[in-house]
């Protein structure tokens, strides 16, 4: 696996996937106010937001660095990105996970292999 420079850390203590598609022509202060006003959240907290377009080709994330945002922006030249659906606004996930998304793993399938119960054997 080749090495990845510049990519959001896997030491990210708060990283959060916005479902719906938002449009694009937003900027780090456009973000900014989807994340304060929308969500709830403090953009300034240092914690990570990470957006998608309708088309769900591109990526942006937002995140406060001590001084001003940094704008993470992914465009995928062929391909989509596997996003989850709308049905909760907002999706928490750990710096591992947004660095598959990115790779183009469905991140819905965070889970294992369901519980099976049985009764008897025979």
């Amino acid at each position: 696996m080749r090495h990845r420079y510049l990519r959001p850390s896997w030491d990210l203590p708060e990283i959060y996937l916005y479902r719906q598609p938002i449009d694009f022509r937003k900027q780090a202060n456009g973000l900014a106010l989807i994340v304060e006003q929308e969500l709830g959240h403090n953009p300034f907290s240092g914690a990570l937001f990470a957006f998608t377009n309708r088309q769900r080709n591109k990526i942006k994330c937002l995140m406060w660095e001590d001084n001003g945002f940094v704008l993470y922006y992914k465009s995928l030249a062929e391909e989509k990105f596997k996003w989850p659906g709308p049905e909760d606004e907002l999706m928490s996930l750990n710096g591992e996970q947004i660095n598959w998304l990115l790779d183009g793993y469905d991140i819905t399938l965070l889970h294992g292999h369901k519980t099976l119960y049985y009764e008897s054997v025979g």
